[in-house]
């Protein structure tokens, strides 16, 4: 996939991350966590690089957790999305979540989100995985978040993600 990142033109690649993207990710993942928070106006989480790269490495490792990075012909990140596998009576078996889906602001408009979607599709299916489920930042804030995905065909399956701090 071609994209234009003025003044050049850079050919997109995915890939599946390894050791040597975590620092990107974690940056990354760095950047999505601020944006949630300045749209919001609330500190939502907590963030420390070091600590989420040496995270997201243990979680590769163990093959908990599985990510895909977008980079531009030179090299540089431009978004990721992550995927962990879940189990549930309803969902039939094994499913994938997609916690986190990133692109970078002046990447966004140019399929990036859409190439790295359908790169956790794939790998869902040589999972063998029932479904993917993602959920959105709140709304009406991230509204077009909501877009995308619906546009991608996912399905508002009711509810609001809750969280319990342990």
């Amino acid at each position: 996939m071609s994209i234009s990142n003025n003044p050049t033109t850079d050919e997109l690649a995915i890939s599946r991350a390894n050791a040597s993207d975590v620092t990107d990710v974690g940056v990354m993942v760095g950047e999505l966590l601020a944006e949630i928070m300045d749209v919001l106006g609330v500190r939502a989480f907590n963030f420390d690089l070091a600590e989420t790269v040496e995270r997201l490495q243990g979680f590769l490792d163990q093959e908990k957790y599985f990510a895909f990075v977008a980079r531009c012909g030179d090299g540089s990140a431009v978004g990721f999305i992550a995927l962990y596998e879940s189990h549930a009576l309803y969902a039939e078996g094994a499913f994938g979540t997609i916690p986190e889906l990133y692109v970078r602001p002046g990447f966004r408009e140019r399929n990036v989100g859409l190439e790295l979607l359908a790169a956790a599709k794939s790998f869902a299916a040589t999972r063998n995985w029932t479904r993917l489920e993602v959920t959105t930042p709140p709304l009406p804030q991230f509204d077009r978040t909501l877009a995308f995905y619906e546009r991608e065909g996912f399905a508002i399956s009711g509810g609001r993600k809750l969280k319990l701090e342990l």
